[in-house]
């Protein structure tokens, strides 16, 4: 039974190890249940304009993929529980990136828009 509990450990930490050794900008979030510990994934934008409608959907395909990825690692009980972990990641890194562009993106995609009401892009 233990054996189980540490493969699964072991597993989250590789996967957490891989996803982290990727430098970059900002960090989508996913949760694998409500009792479980988000990962961070971390996904490069500085080569992209993501003012442009193209820059924003080649980050929103960037997002999409580490979320999925992300996801994978973890066993849910149901496909639903899966399909919320990628959709909570990716909600969660575009209010992060807190573009308009990239907002539309996601709202064009999304059968729930987010708002795409602007915070403070100073940093």
């Amino acid at each position: 039974m233990n054996t189980l509990t540490s493969s699964s450990g072991l597993r989250g930490l590789i996967a957490t190890a891989i996803f982290g050794a990727l430098a970059s900008s900002f960090s989508a979030v996913c949760a694998a249940d409500a009792g479980s510990k988000p990962i961070n994934v971390n996904v490069k934008f500085a080569d992209l304009n993501i003012s442009t409608p193209a820059g924003a959907r080649v980050l929103y395909d960037r997002i999409h993929a580490a979320a999925e990825n992300a996801c994978s690692y973890y066993w849910f009980k149901r496909d639903a529980d899966q399909v919320r972990c990628v959709h909570d990641g990716i909600a969660n890194a575009v209010t992060k990136v807190n573009r308009p562009a990239l907002f539309a993106v996601y709202n064009a995609k999304n059968k729930t828009p987010l708002p795409t009401a602007l915070l403070s892009q100073s940093r």
